[in-house]
This record gives structure tokens, sequence and C-alpha cells, in this order.
């Protein structure tokens, strides 16, 4: 059985938030992407599919050429145990920037640094130090 892979679909932004998620998380690699060409069904130029590596952990993006009623909810999230303060305040940093905070960075009963954001693509991601 094939492990399951985290998902993403962008209304435009895809490619924006792939290079920004590419410039923040080491071992990260494009795997494969496919735009769409003019009269292919989406936006020109727009993400079709790209298969990537964020961090070691496999994804998948796309510009959906279907306008929706929806976009990303804080109800899933991206969950990062992060080996040191400096990559979860680093982490915190720039993926807060033009997103929302939901939890600010500190110490709660479940974790000695935790914090729980929204980038400014909206995708929400939770990020926790691991107690050493």
């Amino acid at each position: 059985m094939q492990k399951p892979v985290t998902f993403l679909m962008f209304d435009g932004n895809a490619e924006k938030a792939l290079n920004f998620y590419l410039s923040i998380f080491p071992n990260s690699a494009i795997l494969q992407i496919a735009h769409y060409g003019k009269n292919e069904g989406g936006a020109a130029g727009s993400i079709q599919l790209a298969t990537v590596v964020l961090g070691g952990q496999l994804f998948m993006l796309i510009d959906s050429p279907v306008k929706h009623n929806f976009t990303f909810t804080p109800a899933i999230s991206i969950y990062i145990n992060c080996e040191s303060e400096e990559e979860l305040n680093m982490l915190f940093t720039n993926l807060s920037q033009g997103g929302a905070v939901f939890m600010a960075p500190g110490p709660y009963p479940f974790s000695k640094k935790f914090c729980w954001i929204a980038d400014q693509y909206g995708v929400s991601w939770q990020l926790n130090l691991i107690a050493a």
C-alpha cells in the first residue's frame, strides 16, 4: 500500500506558494511539475500538477481550474516537530508572515514550545518543539 500524500489545491497561486515553501524548508525539491498550456483547461502557466518534497515529506500541489466556494481550513494542518527553538522560530517567522496566528509561540501544558498558524496562502501549520 502506498503512503498517504498531502495534496494542496490552490486557486492560482500554487507556484508562488511552492517557491515560498522551497525557500524555507531544507531537504526540499521539485520532483515533477506540469503547467497548463494555452487552451488546456486551466489558466496558461498555472500548475496542473506538481509533486514535491518539502522537508523530506512528499506533497502534491495544483491550481484548480474550477472555482470552489471553499479553501484551506485550520481543521486540517501540517504538523512539524522541530528539533531546535531556532528552527521553530524561523518557521514561525516565515510561515506566519502575511498569515494568521491561532496560538502564539510559547509553553503549553502539552509542549515546551508550540504554535499554530496559517500562512499567507491559508495553509495551516502546527509547530512543536521536541523536548530535549
